[in-house]
């Protein structure tokens, strides 16, 4: 064999490898985080043996939506303790309006940068008034915890926003009327798919207002609606449902997307996350 065929096959060779290395690198080589209501059961029961199972998967990324009766302080050490931290802090929209200076501090102890609001009370079903209306306090709240807090406000869609109007939805009217620069979202893919909008449109669109994630597949078969609500049993492991999650990953990256979240508000989290994580690490690059 001669010595330019040999030098041209261990170019084709090396060649060969790169691309094959390139194509299998892995689509989310991070590990995502955790929503504390997932765990809502057992950590009601044994809060520091629940962050040692989440530990023990590799997680140290919290949300966390509830306080499980100990103070931030606590949280915080028993989070320090295990190398974890608490990077977004979920609050209900009442507290967060009539308590913001206490939401604001528990949320600086804890470590957080972001507080989210998932749930508007009493404004299902969503119109257009109301909608306007959400912008107008959403501007007042986001405004807020910026100037007086350093913290940044994300609004976590929860499926009924999406009623058409115009040539889009109220989300997207949500959308226009607030401040980029003040207001943001968590975007909780399960709650876009089911009222039948599309997570990678979402994401496309509005690029890096989108900060958070919530990580969620919906059982196939499913018919969803604009309630806002569905049975915890249609929440499936990821990949096994109607979520095209390697698209919405692909888009989350490009848009910027900071903290990636697993929330699975079913009954069985102790065979459902284990696979949850699996899938996500499977995940190649096309």
């Amino acid at each position: 064999m001669g010595s330019t065929l040999k030098l041209l096959l261990l170019v084709g060779s090396f060649v060969a490898s790169a691309v094959l290395s390139i194509a299998s690198e892995p689509l989310f080589p991070q590990s995502p985080g955790m929503v504390s209501y997932t765990y809502r059961n057992e950590f009601a029961i044994d809060f520091e043996g629940t962050l040692d199972t989440i530990r023990a998967y590799g997680i140290t990324d919290m949300e966390f939506s509830n306080l499980f009766g100990k103070t931030a302080t606590e949280i915080r050490t028993l989070l320090d303790l295990r190398g974890m931290k608490c990077s977004s802090f979920g609050v209900s929209y009442s507290d967060l309006r009539s308590k913001t200076n206490e939401v604001s501090s528990n949320a600086k102890i804890l470590g957080a940068t972001f507080v989210r609001v998932a749930w508007i009370p009493d404004r299902q079903p969503f119109t257009l008034e109301l909608a306007e209306q959400t912008t107008r306090e959403f501007n007042e709240i986001g405004r807020l915890l910026k100037k007086e807090f350093n913290l940044t406000f994300c609004y976590h869609n929860h499926g009924y926003e999406f009623v058409a109007h115009g040539d889009g939805t109220l989300f997207d009217v949500l959308m226009a009327q607030t401040n980029p620069q003040d207001v943001f979202i968590e975007l909780d893919i399960l709650w876009a798919k089911f009222p039948g909008a599309d997570p990678v449109e979402i994401i496309e669109k509005y690029g890096n207002r989108i900060k958070l994630m919530h990580l969620k597949d919906l059982k196939k078969g499913i018919e969803g609606n604009l309630s806002g609500t569905t049975s915890i049993e249609n929440d499936v492991a990821l990949g096994t449902g109607q979520l095209d999650i390697p698209a919405i990953l692909v888009a989350a990256k490009k848009a910027g997307v900071e903290h990636y979240y697993i929330e699975d508000e079913s009954p069985n989290i102790a065979t459902q996350v284990p696979q949850s994580l699996l899938y996500l690490k499977s995940l190649q690059t096309q």
